[in-house]
């Protein structure tokens, strides 16, 4: 594997192997006894079909399957435990082989691979006899790799002009070749050992997303800890985890997932992603290895894995945002303590006041003057007018433009909103969509979604998506996909 080229060496030593053989994941997942069906069962329920997290029913329904079927071939005797036993092992602490989580809003385990199982799984992969094994494409990335490199630090004008005048000439003769009609085409020997190549980098971008995503989580875990255990200012626990989110964000990893996340996102990059993929899948060279169908659409599954990651720091700042809510209910409640102490004080004075002067105030109240309270001096502004005599004009002038606009009115909405909440408790976007349609389009139905942020009581259910669909003013039929919006009375 070509991973520890970049990665930090480590030393393999005694001491170090015999630490990971009895402490990490991955090793006891490959020297357990149940390997093969651990192994083969995580693989293929979420590697092969790229799936991120899976409820418990699900997945205790599908172990159940895989069970059965090894039951009736190799006899009733062989793993003797339920399905429920086995996934709540594989999750436990001295295993480590899956991550066991409740998602916020729900009530039901979930499931997801954590990194050292995909690692272990990775490698297993690579036991395999693969029919071709191509080493162009990899020494072509290696060149063009270095290549960047050395171009991108180069700091002498004279030679990266150089190096641009080079690589226009040889553009400038492969154009030739072609209007002459040479066309140097790939043939499927370099074709196959090019595919190889991105569906490998593909696949390990994706397992590179689940470990991105520990990373945060460990973050996560250690701010819940710290919070926890603090008894201190909140200044200095804010300054401390602020301190450490700002390291890994600005660390080399964080650095490379933001740029690969703002590359990722780019409508055009994904519109020509997806063309390219579509192109070559088509080509028989490529259709022979039977690649997978999954990888036309991968660059989708890149988005949802990165989705969780970045569900994963928002996590992060809504565990500060209730501890800063917490901290603040607290001392509210010490400054109207310390209030109701002067009160309690100041009556009991007024009942046996002291004899002579216990306090003197020079003024009741402080005079604060600013210096930047003062305004500046600012000169009148005369108007200019000139004398001109205006004329009638005669010009035509097309003003369908002001009869076309359309005007989303929020006022009526909410009233539909309000209607349908005297009649029931609560209603969601989609059934109030059922009563009143869409006249507007997007427009009407992005007034619904702002008055839903603005109201309190409105829910934004992410976990159940909903389907709105309308007729645009061309009568052709658009369809949306968003989070359930609820409006409670």
């Amino acid at each position: 594997m070509e991973r520890p080229l970049l990665d930090n060496p480590v030393s393999l030593d005694y001491a170090t192997l015999d630490t990971l053989r009895r402490n990490h994941p991955a090793w006891r997942l490959l020297d357990s006894p149940h390997a093969p069906l651990v192994a083969s069962f995580l693989h293929q329920v979420f590697v092969t079909p790229n799936v991120r997290v899976m409820a418990q029913a699900d997945l205790v329904e599908k172990l159940e399957d895989t069970l059965f079927g090894l039951r009736q071939s190799l006899g009733d005797g062989v793993f003797p435990r339920s399905a429920a036993q086995y996934l709540d092992d594989w999750a436990a602490n001295d295993k480590g082989w899956l991550r066991k989580f409740y998602p916020p809003g729900s009530d039901e385990a979930h499931f997801d691979l954590t990194p050292a199982t995909e690692k272990a799984l990775s490698w297993l992969d690579g036991l395999t006899q693969r029919a071709f094994v191509g080493t162009e494409s990899r020494l072509m990335t290696v060149f063009n790799l270095l290549r960047q490199m050395v171009e991108g630090s180069e700091t002498d004008p004279q030679a990266r002009l150089s190096e641009l005048e080079k690589r226009r000439a040889e553009i400038d003769a492969e154009i030739a070749r072609v209007q002459d009609g040479e066309i140097d085409l790939l043939d499927d020997t370099a074709l196959k050992d090019r595919f190889q190549q991105v569906a490998a980098t593909a696949r390990e971008l994706l397992s590179d997303f689940r470990e991105v995503e520990q990373n945060f989580r460990n973050l996560d875990r250690s701010v819940r800890e710290r919070i926890a255990l603090w008894d201190g200012g909140k200044g200095a626990l804010l300054e401390s985890i602020f301190g450490e989110r700002d390291a890994i964000a600005d660390s080399d990893q964080g650095r490379s997932f933001r740029a690969f996340w703002d590359f990722l996102m780019s409508p055009a990059r994904q519109e020509e992603l997806s063309a390219l993929l579509e192109s070559a899948l088509n080509l028989a060279a490529v259709q022979a290895l039977a690649p997978d169908a999954r990888l036309k659409r991968v660059h989708y599954d890149w988005l949802e894995a990165g989705e969780h990651t970045q569900r994963t720091v928002a996590l992060l700042s809504m565990q500060l945002r209730r501890f800063l809510d917490d901290q603040a209910w607290l001392e509210n409640r010490r400054i109207m303590e310390v209030l109701r102490g002067i009160e309690a004080h100041a009556l009991a004075l007024r009942e046996t006041p002291p004899a002579g002067v216990f306090m003197q105030l020079e003024a009741p109240a402080p005079a604060l003057e600013l210096p930047m309270e003062r305004p500046l001096h600012t000169p009148a502004i005369r108007p200019m007018i000139s004398e001109q005599i205006l004329l009638e004009g005669e010009t035509e002038i097309e003003t369908d433009a002001l009869f076309g606009h359309v005007v989303v009115d929020k006022a009526r909405l909410a009233g539909w909103i309000r209607q349908s909440l005297q009649q029931r408790a609560q209603v969601t976007l989609g059934e109030l969509l059922k009563q009143h349609p869409l006249e507007h389009g997007l427009a009407e139905l992005v007034a619904y979604l702002a008055l839903a942020s603005e109201d309190r009581k409105a829910v934004f259910d992410e976990t159940t998506p909903e389907s709105v669909t309308w007729l645009d003013t061309s009568g052709k039929q658009r369809q949306a996909e968003l989070p359930r919006v609820i409006f409670t009375r």
